[in-house]
């Protein structure tokens, strides 16, 4: 195995895919905004194509990638003495000696700074605001050892992609792309409560807190239940008050769909589709609705 492909194994590099579409999602959200505010045609598809333009759709796509690596990596960084206990997670990274826990605290530092000094080269608020969100991210590691919240703090981890592209585009805050920060929140705290179902006996053992070790499976399956519902009203609000192309509400179909869907495979006494439904169901979910909703700002604003 190559050294690039052991850092992008360590990162699960592949579940970039989660948060990325609603990361774009903030970003052409604020295509015609930027124009209101007088930057040049960047509501038309000269804008788009726009040097300086596709130079901050670049450097939200570093930080997005930067960020996320440092938060992985950080989290297997401290996490593993648990994950060398855990059959489960045993085979990771770190554990299994391939590699070290001085380099993977390296590829943590290394990506911070390039998080930090992509947002100086976007505009100040990026910049002042990169060290909390570096702090969101990274505290999440911690969250583990003493609240069974911690799948909200990785909610919230994730929930800054569509509101820190937007402020990349506009350098200003808007109810819209929050609306869809709040809808990654509830999405990603509903799934990564199905996924830590495995480890509920794991926890339990090692004083490690998660709502299903709290709860139990099925009490958890029901708050993950929930947390999807609130996900599915926020998408709902976001399409009614943004006044979408009827194209974004096919999208939201699919996003319900497969919300649904994670929920018909996982049973409280039947976990063999957990994977499936964590990577499949939620992978589909996020890159169909975030083309959806891109293609409805096509239509709806003549790009």
């Amino acid at each position: 195995m190559t050294t690039v492909k052991k850092y992008l194994s360590l990162v699960k590099f592949s579940h970039t895919i989660f948060a990325m579409p609603f990361a774009f999602i903030g970003f052409f959200l604020a295509i015609p905004v930027a124009n209101i505010s007088g930057n040049g045609e960047a509501g038309t598809m000269q804008g788009i194509l726009n040097p300086i333009l596709l130079q901050k759709g670049l450097l939200v796509l570093v930080c997005m990638v930067t960020a996320r690596n440092a938060a992985m990596a950080f989290n297997r960084y401290l996490d593993r003495h648990f994950d060398a206990l855990n059959p489960r997670t045993a085979i990771r990274e770190i554990p299994a000696g391939i590699l070290s826990a001085e380099s993977a605290l390296r590829f943590v530092i290394g990506n911070s700074i390039v998080f930090v000094l992509a947002t100086w080269f976007i505009n100040p608020l990026c910049f002042y605001l990169s060290f909390v969100a570096l702090f969101v991210v990274l505290f999440y590691s911690f969250t583990k050892r003493f609240t069974a919240l911690c799948h909200l703090v990785l909610g919230v981890g994730l929930s800054l992609a569509p509101i820190g592209a937007y402020l990349a585009v506009t350098g200003s805050f808007a109810l819209l792309p929050l609306l869809f920060s709040f809808a990654v929140i509830f999405w990603v705290s509903g799934f990564d409560i199905i996924y830590a179902l495995q480890d509920v006996e794991f926890d339990q053992s090692h004083q490690l807190n998660s709502i299903p070790a709290a709860l139990g499976k099925e009490r958890a399956l029901w708050v993950a239940r929930l947390l999807h519902v609130c996900s599915a009203a926020c998408v709902t609000i976001a399409g009614v008050y943004g006044g979408f192309h009827w194209l974004y509400f096919i999208g939201y179909g699919v996003f319900v769909g497969m919300l649904i869907n994670q929920h018909r495979l996982v049973k409280p006494h039947d976990l063999s589709k957990v994977n499936l439904a964590f990577m499949t169901s939620n992978g589909i979910a996020s890159v169909v609705f975030a083309i959806f909703v891109i293609a409805a700002l096509f239509l709806q604003y003549g790009w």
